[in-house]
C-alpha cells in the first residue's frame, strides 16, 4: 500500500522506497521494545506514513494518537489502518493546534530538530511521560543544544536499522526557567 501511494503524496523519501523494511518498518518498530507494557497511551507528532507511530500500534500499543497537518497523508494513514485492523486516533491538525493533554509516551520521528520535538512534545508530557526520538549521526549535538532551555533525564540505545542512529530516551523532561 505505501508502494502505491508514496508516488502520489511523497510518504516517504524516493531514495528510501526500496528498503522499506530497514529504513521505515523496522526503525518504527524498535521502538516498541522501549516502551514499558503498561503504556495506556502514545502520541505520535508528525505521523506521515505512520512511522513509528501506526507501526506501534499494530503491533499493540494502545490509544494512538497520529498527529499530521497533510490531508492526504491523513488520508493514507486512514487507510493503512482500516487495512491493518488497527484503532488509531488521526488527527489533522497542526501539532501546536491539539489541545494539551498528558500521554504516557510521546513519539516523532524525521520530523524536527530535538528542541523543537519538545517545545511540540510540552503540550503532551505529564510527571511521567517518556520521549522516544529515533535519531542520526548528529543526535549527541541536538542533545546539546536542547539542553540549553530543557532540563532532561537522556538514556540513548543504538539504531536497530542504522549503525549511526540512537534512540534518545528522555524522562522527567521540563523547560528550564
Amino acid at each position: 500500500m505505501l508502494r502505491q501511494w508514496a508516488p502520489r503524496i511523497n510518504l516517504v523519501g524516493a531514495n528510501t522506497i526500496d528498503d522499506l523494511w530497514n529504513r521505515h518498518f523496522l526503525d518504527s518498530a524498535q521502538l516498541h521494545a522501549l516502551i514499558p507494557p503498561t503504556v495506556g497511551s502514545l502520541i505520535d507528532l508528525g505521523s506521515g506514513a505512520g512511522f513509528p507511530g501506526l507501526v506501534l500500534a499494530i503491533l499493540g500499543v494502545p490509544n494512538v494518537e497520529l498527529v499530521e497537518s497533510d490531508a492526504r497523508k491523513c488520508a493514507f494513514l486512514r487507510e493503512a489502518a482500516r487495512v491493518a485492523a488497527v484503532p488509531v486516533t488521526i488527527r489533522t491538525a497542526r501539532i501546536e493546534t491539539v489541545p494539551p493533554h498528558a500521554v504516557d509516551v510521546v513519539t516523532a520521528r524525521a520530523c524536527a530538530s530535538l528542541d523543537q520535538l519538545l517545545q511540540w512534545s510540552q503540550l503532551f508530557i505529564g510527571p511521567h511521560t517518556l520521549c522516544l526520538f529515533p535519531k542520526g549521526e548528529h543526535a549527541a549535538h541536538e542533545v546539546t543544544t536542547a539542553e540549553r532551555d530543557w532540563s532532561m533525564q537522556v538514556t540513548q540505545h543504538p539504531s536497530r536499522s542504522d549503525p549511526r542512529g540512537v534512540i534518545l530516551c528522555l524522562q522527567h523532561v521540563r523547560r528550564r526557567d
